[in-house]
């Protein structure tokens, strides 16, 4: 398998460094299950960027993911998708048990949720692919 190449913005460590310690740690471990998931699917590129100052992802056939937490809702964290996409909808479709969702753009986590990894890199695995899998998506 190979390892992915990585196009990093040279503000992504800065923008990590900026969010207070408990909440770095959350993002960087939903980074780690992007990258993890690029890996498995063998996608040999993914840029890493920020987009509305949030860090972002992107896959060269995939849908941009992003993360963030705001200081107006410290109680919780989120990864977003392109609202217009299919991913939430389907997303919602699959996991309306296991995840709690803003509107079609995002999954929501509380700072004491434990993040249910298979089922968030299965999602994950679906943006990363957007544009190859969305006429099969409902």
């Amino acid at each position: 398998m190979n390892k992915v190449s990585i196009a990093q913005h040279p503000d992504i460590a800065g923008k990590f460094e900026s969010y207070p310690e408990e909440i770095r740690a959350k993002l960087l471990y939903l980074r780690s299950l992007i990258l993890e998931r690029a890996q498995e699917l063998e996608i040999n590129k993914i840029e890493e960027t920020l987009k509305w100052g949030e860090p972002s992802y992107i896959a060269p056939k995939g849908s941009t993911i992003r993360m963030d937490w705001k200081k107006k809702r410290p109680d919780q964290y989120a990864i977003y998708f392109k609202c217009t996409s299919k991913l939430v909808p389907n997303f919602r479709k699959r996991y309306s048990t296991i995840f709690k969702f803003e509107k079609n753009r995002a999954i929501l986590f509380g700072m004491e949720d434990e993040v249910p990894a298979t089922e968030l890199k299965a999602c994950i695995g679906l943006a990363l692919q957007y544009h190859q899998i969305k006429q099969t998506l409902e």
